[in-house]
């Protein structure tokens, strides 16, 4: 056996960093003085780069695979029985590596997968939400611009600044916008609260609202039943959470034409 093929299952472990004492210092030594060594060394080391990403990209040249094995049989063995019951620990080193790069890779497409679902998912919410505002929007417009609106301004008389609302509403989409200026701020746990007086039946409940700082408030599309025709809007004061029946009196009323 010369030189380099007393080292060819060494190169091989080397390579992949798998050789260990006695050996590994044997190996460096001989390395130091042979350049045909030190050649095949860096083959082996890039063929071994390349095989590990083989279940990732691209196939790497079928030369690579074919140094490595070639190495793998410079080493001789003693009869075909014992080479039969005998695993190579270069090939068995190399399989480890392999399950190892395989582990690898499965598990970093599966995170990169999480979180591509994840961004997806946001996406889509916001998506959602973007549609729900614009929806929102449309409809607001929709009914402030109804050719059909019935605006009816309620307020409060003799008292300046005056309190005053606009109640613009259209009765085929049951849609209803409510704007208030100077309205005094109500008491502790009160509210005030809209109401749709319909020309047949009871008071429907249209909103529970406070005014902010500037006394300002609006009440936009209430849940009403479909078709309701009003009579007049009216507001009073109320529990925050708001009322079935209205509290008397009534604050403020407009009645519509």
């Amino acid at each position: 056996m010369n030189g380099h093929e007393q080292f060819a299952d060494d190169l091989a472990l080397y390579a992949m960093n798998a050789l260990q004492g006695d050996e590994r210092l044997a190996l460096e030594k001989h390395l130091s003085e042979c350049a045909a060594c030190r050649r095949e060394l860096e083959q082996l080391r890039g063929d071994t780069a390349l095989l590990a990403f083989t279940t990732a990209g691209p196939r790497p040249p079928q030369r690579s695979k074919q140094r490595l094995m070639d190495a793998i049989a410079k080493e001789p063995r003693g009869n075909q029985a014992k080479e039969e019951a005998h695993v190579s620990p270069w090939w068995s080193a190399m399989r480890w590596v392999l399950a190892a790069a395989l582990i690898l890779m499965g598990a970093l497409l599966s995170r990169q997968n999480n979180q591509l679902n994840e961004e997806i998912l946001a996406l889509q919410k916001q998506s959602i939400e973007q549609q729900a505002d614009l929806v929102r929007a449309k409809e607001i417009v929709a009914t402030l611009t109804a050719p059909d609106a019935q605006v009816v301004a309620v307020v409060k008389a003799n008292t300046p600044p005056q309190p005053q609302g606009k109640a613009i509403y259209v009765r085929d989409r049951s849609s209803l916008i409510f704007i208030a200026n100077n309205m005094p701020v109500p008491p502790p746990q009160k509210a005030y609260e809209l109401w749709v007086i319909p020309k047949t039946g009871a008071p429907i409940p249209a909103g529970v609202f406070k005014p902010d700082t500037h006394g300002s408030a609006t009440v936009i599309n209430p849940p009403l039943p479909a078709g309701t025709e009003a009579k007049a809007f009216a507001i009073t004061m109320e529990p925050e959470e708001g009322s079935a029946t209205p509290t008397m009196p009534i604050l403020m009323m407009g009645a519509g034409e």
